[in-house]
This record gives structure tokens, C-alpha cells and sequence, in this order.
């Protein structure tokens, strides 16, 4: 299905900040400016900041226009439904280490279908909560074939438009379903210390693998949650 025209101009917004072409904190485009380019209205540019600002990678400043974020946000694993925006539930975060590739743990091998001994692409990062204390520890693992066809994946820093747009951009691949699976145990030494919290403590871990439009893997991500920040709120119809 091709792009509306607001998505369009939301996606070559996102390639110019993913090329540097706008870093963080610096104004973007005005409305008339990009309304006069792609010859559309100013509500159709508007449509398309939206879109950038539900992503996390945009925000608003009252009187000046829109402008990068200065500081990007993450999610814990999980609850990635439809029409969910990138900011709902983030928080500031801390990346762990240096991307590598390292055989997963058996549950995210048979999550990614990988054959026994393969290696995935491994990124780590804490999600703190906003007086930065740990929220959050989150593991994200991509299967060879996309961490081959997208190598920024492999870099230590950020990537401000978000690993999704950045891997539908690079590989054509999307994510049209996924599945979260929300078990309870206790933390091992490594997460006690990340989270800090002393142990034996309970925590709740989500591992999260998200689909492609072919059913494929796209990625698997297990967020550890310490149990006194953890809370889990479904809101549905009744009768």
C-alpha cells in the first residue's frame, strides 16, 4: 500500500534527521516551508509532525516550531499493539555496554527460529523512570539476516528515528503482529544490580517477538521489570 502524503513527508523527515542533516535540539522545517515544497496544506504537514512526535523523535515548542529531541526515549518490552504511539509508557534510558553478537539464551533462539549455535545481534539499555531511578532492563535481539541488512544496529549511540523505522527503511521488512509472553521469577545477580534491588526479589519479565508481514522474526526483546514498579493496566469493553 503506498504512503499518504503526511506519511511521506513524515518518512523524508526521518531520513534527513537519521543522516544528520538535523541533530538534536535543532529546528526543523516551518509548516508553511514544507507545505510550499510538497505542495500540500498545512494540515497535512501538520498530520505529519504528529506522526514524528507520537514517535518520540520530534517535540513541539510553543512559538518556535518543532524541533529534535535532545534526549530520546524507550520503552520497556511489550504492548507494541496497533495505533500504540513510541512515547506511551518511555522513559529516558541508558544503553548497556556495546551491540555484539552472542549466541541468545534457548528462549530467544527458538523465539528468532535460529539453528542451534547461531548468533544475534544483542543491544541492551535501562529504562529509568523519571527521577532515574531503574525501571526497566531491556535485551533486544535481531536475527542475523537483519542485523546483516541493518548495520547501524551494530552502533553504540541511539538511533533517534527508532530501530522499526530504521529496519523498514533498510530491509523493506515491517512488523505486523506480535506476541508478549509476561512470566515471574526471581533476578539473577547481574539484573539485581542493574535494577537495584536487593535480593532474593521478584521481577517480572516480558519477552516480547514481533513479526514481519511473511511471518518472520523481526526481533525478540525481554524486559526485566522489578516488581515494585511493575504494573500491568488492560482497559477493554464490556457488554
Amino acid at each position: 500500500m503506498p504512503l499518504l502524503k503526511y506519511e511521506r513527508i513524515a518518512e523524508d523527515l526521518r531520513t534527513r534527521i537519521a543522516n544528520d542533516e538535523f541533530g538534536p535540539g535543532e529546528h526543523l522545517p516551518s509548516g508553511r516551508d514544507l507545505a510550499e515544497r510538497w505542495g500540500v496544506s498545512r494540515a497535512t504537514v501538520v498530520k505529519a509532525y504528529d506522526m514524528l512526535v507520537r514517535d518520540g523523535l520530534v517535540v513541539a515548542r510553543q512559538g518556535a516550531g518543532f524541533t529534535v529531541v535532545e534526549t530520546p526515549v524507550a520503552r520497556p518490552a511489550g504492548g507494541r499493539r496497533a495505533g500504540s504511539d513510541r512515547v506511551g509508557g518511555a522513559g529516558p534510558y541508558r544503553r548497556l555496554g556495546v551491540p555484539d553478537r552472542t549466541v541468545p539464551p534457548s528462549r530467544v533462539a527458538d523465539a528468532l527460529r535460529l539453528t542451534p549455535g547461531e548468533r544475534a545481534l544483542r543491544r541492551g539499555r535501562l529504562v529509568l523512570l523519571d527521577d532515574g531511578s531503574p525501571h526497566s532492563l531491556v535485551t533486544a535481539w535481531f536475527p542475523p539476516a537483519v542485523a546483516d541488512a541493518a548495520p547501524r544496529l551494530a552502533g553504540k549511540g541511539p538511533i533517534a528515528e527508532g530501530t522499526t523505522h530504521y529496519v523498514r527503511r533498510e530491509t523493506g521488512r515491517f512488523p505486523v503482529a506480535g506476541v508478549d509472553r509476561t512470566t515471574v521469577r526471581l533476578a539473577d545477580a547481574d539484573e539485581a544490580r542493574l535494577l537495584e534491588v536487593a535480593g532474593p526479589a521478584a521481577v517480572a519479565v516480558v519477552l516480547h517477538v514481533a513479526y514481519d508481514q511473511e511471518q518472520r522474526p523481526l526481533v525478540c526483546e525481554e524486559g526485566v521489570t522489578a516488581s515494585h514498579v511493575f504494573e500491568l493496566v488492560e482497559r477493554y469493553p464490556m457488554g
